[in-house]
């Protein structure tokens, strides 16, 4: 039905000038690939770089840009019915310190820079869209919102589509939700993989390796939680991961620390199995520190287990019509529809009910959130046009 339905779209004359105006303006929307990659995005401190999307945004032809109070930059596309927007979204942030340096160069079609795909690929593809349909006199059915949100990457925790969709955010009223983020043709993202990141530190008195032989230490008791934590029965559907990542603790060999900690990282692709896993972690650790302080002298240990973020799971059906919409766009595209988990900005929506999907923004990209990152813009309008097409669908398109 949905490659019906677009057969009839590519016919509306508003459409075509669309797809017109963005293959004529590939140059421009790699220029502003370029020149955001260079306008330092890191996380909590992405301003600079939000208030030249605003500009952008206003010089494209979007009403009512504005930046809310957690930085999200938004405006709107009117629609001629009353009825819930569709959102689409691309992320201002990365993952790079504010003193990392930002050199992007080109080479043909080869762009290199950090965060020259994730996500300044999405925030380009986003101001083209933007560009066609006002240069194009396209209009919608449904209302139409674009957003470049901040807080999308780790430290991030999502914090700027949680306000987004929040009691006074501006996507409350969104009947579906669309994110463009990085490069490719043929994933589309219908499950959010959640997480749940923790921090367990555990204190003891410390003491001298030899003269205060018997103490309880931290360590012991952590390395004990550990090898409970690793031995946690993980299934493979739903997708669902436990990592013990990082690790620290005491001042030396010769003495017994007084403090230890782990950093765990936990994922799944439902809820459920996040709250399983996180009752699994605090149960082991309690247990093991009660074990380490049986059978120890003295001041026993406590634990601490805290939270580091806090990413909610979610699916959208793939009988959804926002998916059907973007599996037709992909295959007109001559893509290869594949339906893929990650954790992106989706999660949120997905997470209370609102359909979403996440899909790359055209060409290939490699080496990403690392300073050689690089896009290849071999399909890049393309990628563009998947996205019109996915929206279009949607909104439909206004007489």
């Amino acid at each position: 039905m949905a490659d019906t339905d677009l057969d009839r779209l590519l016919e509306h004359p508003a459409v075509r000038r669309a797809v017109d105006f963005i293959r004529a303006h590939d140059e421009t929307t790699l220029g502003h690939q370029m020149a955001l990659t260079a306008i330092p995005a890191p996380p909590f401190g992405e301003s600079v770089r939000g208030d030249a999307m605003a500009e952008l945004l206003s010089d494209a032809g979007v009403a009512d840009v504005a930046t809310d109070a957690e930085g999200n930059v938004h405006g709107v596309v009117p629609g001629t019915l009353d009825a819930p927007e569709l959102v689409v979204a691309a992320h201002l942030d990365t993952v790079f310190p504010a003193d990392t340096p930002l050199h992007v160069s080109r080479d043909g079609d080869l762009l290199r820079g950090p965060g020259i795909s994730d996500d300044a690929r999405g925030l380009a593809v986003l101001l083209t869209l933007a560009s066609a349909f006002g240069d194009a006199s396209l209009g919608t059915l449904r209302p139409l919102r674009f957003v470049a949100t901040v807080g999308e990457e780790g430290p991030g925790n999502l914090r700027g589509v949680r306000h987004l969709f929040g009691p006074a955010g501006a996507a409350r009223r969104a009947g579906a939700f669309v994110s463009i983020d990085g490069g490719g043709l043929d994933e589309i993202v219908v499950r959010g993989v959640g997480s749940r990141r923790f921090r367990v530190t555990v204190r003891g008195t410390g003491g001298h390796s030899w003269l205060d032989w018997g103490i309880a230490n931290p360590v012991h008791a952590l390395g004990a939680a550990i090898g409970v934590v690793s031995g946690l029965g993980l299934p493979q559907e739903p997708a669902t991961t436990l990592t013990v990542a990082r690790w620290g603790g005491g001042t030396a060999v010769n003495a017994i620390p007084r403090e230890a900690w782990i950093e765990v990282d936990t994922r799944s692709e439902a809820e459920s199995r996040l709250e399983t896993l996180e009752e699994g972690l605090r149960e082991a650790v309690r247990a093991a520190v009660e074990e380490e302080n049986g059978r120890a002298r003295g001041e026993g240990l406590v634990a601490e287990v805290s939270s580091m973020g806090i990413r909610p799971a979610g699916t959208t059906a793939d009988t959804d019509p926002l998916v059907a919409a973007a599996m037709a766009a992909t295959r007109r595209v001559g893509g290869i529809p594949r339906f893929v988990s990650s954790s992106t900005d989706s999660n949120v929506p997905m997470s209370v009910g609102i359909p979403a999907v996440t899909l790359g923004g055209g060409g290939a990209a490699g080496n990403i959130h690392t300073p050689d990152e690089w896009y290849h813009n071999g399909s890049g309008v393309d990628g563009i046009l998947r996205a019109l097409y996915t929206v279009l669908l949607w909104t439909g398109v206004a007489e």
